[in-house]
């Protein structure tokens, strides 16, 4: 009989499973990058999308939190945007600003530039996750896209939005362009994904960042199938599927429902209340992953410590927990904050071995 890997028996994993570990299972969301000071040395002189594309600084960059925090996971330093610029779509990651569209899609015309995404667009991305596996030692690596609404918010609005006004009149004005976009995107992130669990990651992550900006109503008619559609496809490769949104409290159901084996919470929904929306929605109660307020970063100690406890509670409610925070790590974090925060969790969590 195979015995289980060490890969297999991480915290991380089988947490991920809805399986009892040694203790819960913790890493943070743009843990890989701008918070880090000998992330900002590499990256010194180039640009971002250009460091994605290198597998010498996608290994630097990602094993970085890994040795500084001591976390229980890697998750693959790269962009939700990479696949468009593999595939050639004029797209730049604008500093203090974020992804910018040369030409925005607004008619059918610009679908034609949206196209597959194939192994040998992104043969980097290959080499750098199997160097990471190889050096990551047992530590499972998190692979992860752009799910399709979000990365259509950028490609329609031109950039960065508030309120994304032009994404939703575009759904409503003319749904079957959005839905022809939505899954040319939906294509691209499967295989962008497929190429990382190839490699050898060890789960995917879809973050569907700016969902919480629609109504239930519109995310079940608009963005829901196209998330299905990306974790249907994968579902044959058996790796964990994280979902994450921000502000998705009333599409928390509906996200689950999409397929995810795990569904992120942002710091606005106690986890045991979203373990019950959850598992309202039909689907069950799944592993959850949060969901620390990322302002509390930098509240002191004292006003942390009964944070993170409380959170630890109320992950009990579902079969399986991943601490993480509630968003991205921001920019000014101090790392010697995240360090403490990830030995507190896996100490305070620590379970006697059955």
């Amino acid at each position: 009989m195979t015995q289980p890997s060490a890969l297999d028996r991480s915290a991380f994993l089988l947490a991920a499973r809805g399986e009892p570990g040694p203790h819960t299972p913790v890493w943070f969301m743009r843990q890989a990058g701008r918070a880090l000071p000998e992330y900002r040395k590499v990256r010194e002189g180039i640009t971002m999308l250009e460091s994605c594309m290198r597998p010498d600084l996608v290994v630097e960059i990602t094993l970085q939190p890994v040795r500084r925090y001591g976390v229980d996971a890697a998750v693959f330093y790269s962009d939700i945007v990479l696949p468009l610029k593999a595939v050639g779509f004029d797209i730049e990651i604008k500093p203090g600003v974020g992804p910018v569209v040369a030409e925005p899609i607004r008619d059918a015309a610009g679908l034609d530039a949206v196209r597959p995404v194939t192994p040998a667009d992104v043969a980097y991305t290959t080499d750098s996750v199997k160097q990471l596996v190889s050096e990551l030692d047992g530590t499972p690596l998190i692979g992860f896209a752009g799910a399709p609404f979000t990365v259509a918010s950028y490609l329609v609005e031109g950039g960065p939005s508030k309120d994304h006004a032009k994404t939703k009149a575009l759904m409503h004005g003319n749904p079957a362009l959005w839905h022809a976009l939505a899954d040319r995107l939906a294509d691209s992130a499967i295989a962008y994904l497929a190429v990382q669990i190839e490699a050898g990651a060890s789960a995917i992550q879809l973050f569907d960042s700016w969902a919480g900006g629609l109504s239930a109503r519109d995310y079940a008619e608009f963005v829901q199938p196209h998330s299905a559609k990306v974790f249907e496809a994968l579902a044959s490769y058996g790796v964990p599927r994280l979902h994450f949104g921000v502000n998705t409290g009333e599409l928390l159901g509906l996200m689950s429902e999409a397929g995810a084996d795990v569904v992120g919470v942002d710091w606005r929904v106690p986890l045991d209340e979203a373990v019950r929306r959850i598992a309202a929605a039909g689907s069950g109660p799944k592993p959850v992953q949060g969901n620390l307020d990322p302002a509390l970063l930098f509240a002191g100690w004292d006003a942390l410590e009964p944070e993170i406890d409380r959170i630890l509670a109320e992950g009990q409610a579902a079969p399986g927990h991943i601490f993480n925070l509630g968003h991205g790590v921001p920019p000014d974090a101090d790392p010697e904050v995240l360090h403490r925060i990830a030995r507190y969790v896996q100490e305070k969590s620590a379970r006697v071995p059955a």
